[in-house]
């Protein structure tokens, strides 16, 4: 009897962590069984730094695949969700002992996405097999223009959510019959944080980065502006981390209306609740100027706009998203996140020797 080949997949959040098994198949690919193992916010509390975390969610991860892993199974590799790095060309990376150290101890910024590679290196270490991290949040394929920010002090750089948008942008590939290193669209991935990137022949030239000045999201203030902030940050009103957490955790919706709870609020806006609607309204305007912005890189010649991530659900965003986009070029919905499916896909392609993939450190040229 021939053993069923397995990928793990991992992908850490801040109160959850994603895992999934899937089976190769020759060059095809099938998920066993996926969990998103949900973490109260108290044991959270509990860990001083991210870094703690480690063995409880290994702990964990590893009750995960005690209890699904088929009998007879065999893990062949294991991917992680990429933290925050240095700028990297998109594609895999190799992890080994020095990656993890960095994204335990040395990352660029501190989120729960920074275990992805401890996480996959300690499991495929006990199976002694390979593991990867795939297209993490700091890719940088910018252009050289998209570089200025008006300031030489202040240069633009890349952070994007490119793992859920590359892998998104394969489907838009395949569903128009075009190659993915030709494909040149816009994407929109809007969760509860955005990233909407220009795509030029698969590579994401420009994006918003959530970090400066993209729309406001459910939780993210996005763009404010600057002479307001600075008085702010010396006004003596204010520590660091509260001005921090008033851009991260609770900016946008959340300032506005006491809640991120985007479910509960589709429902307000839906049934008619002005105030709530007008939230709506002020975040698509701002998400409709930074798509019209992306395909203007593109110089409007662009196979289509791509909307995906969670609120690519929402009944209420969606169709006014729609109207004010719907003459920049065809709308292409691909609602939720494909993030571990991406895992397990860029894994196999190279398993099967259609992808390479760079080893720690890396450097752009």
């Amino acid at each position: 009897m021939i053993k069923k080949t397995i990928i793990f997949t991992v992908n850490p959040g801040s109160i959850t962590t994603k895992c999934a098994l899937f089976e190769l198949i020759g060059e095809k690919m099938g998920q066993i069984y996926a969990e998103t193992i949900e973490h109260p916010e108290a044991e959270i509390k509990r860990f001083p730094a991210i870094s703690n975390q480690i063995d409880y969610r290994e702990q964990l991860i590893r009750h995960f695949i005690d209890k699904y892993l088929p009998q007879g199974a065999r893990i062949v590799a294991c991917a992680g969700r990429g933290g925050m790095l240095t700028p990297v060309p998109s594609g895999a990376i190799k992890i080994n002992e020095e990656l993890v150290n960095f994204s335990l101890y040395t990352p660029v910024y501190q989120h729960a996405s920074n275990l992805g590679a401890p996480l996959a290196y300690r499991i495929a270490h006990s199976y002694g097999v390979p593991a990867f991290i795939v297209d993490p949040v700091s890719v940088d394929e910018f252009s050289t223009l998209a570089r200025f920010s008006g300031h030489p002090s202040f240069p633009r750089f890349s952070f994007v959510h490119a793992l859920n948008i590359r892998a998104t942008v394969y489907k838009l590939a395949a569903k128009i019959g075009k190659d993915f290193n030709k494909v040149s669209c816009v994407v929109a991935h809007l969760g509860g944080g955005f990233s909407i990137a220009a795509l030029k022949n698969g590579k994401i030239i420009d994006n918003d980065n959530r970090m400066e000045s993209a729309p406001f999201t459910p939780e993210r203030t996005g763009g404010v502006p600057p002479i307001p902030l600075i008085d702010a940050c010396f006004s003596g009103k204010y520590q660091k981390s509260e001005l921090l957490r008033m851009l991260y955790g609770e900016g946008g919706v959340y300032a506005y209306l006491g809640s991120k709870n985007m479910v509960e609020l589709e429902k307000r806006a839906v049934q008619g609740d002005k105030d709530v609607q007008l939230i709506y309204r002020a975040m698509v305007y701002q998400i409709a100027k930074e798509i019209a912005a992306m395909a203007s890189v593109l110089n409007f010649k662009i196979d289509g706009i791509v909307i995906t991530g969670g609120l690519a659900h929402d009944r209420f965003l969606v169709p006014e998203l729609k109207r004010k986009i719907k003459k920049l070029g065809k709308i292409f919905l691909y609602p939720g996140s494909n993030e571990n499916e991406a895992l397990a896909q860029t894994v196999a392609r190279i398993l099967s020797g259609k992808a390479r993939y760079l080893t720690w450190p890396v450097r752009i040229s």
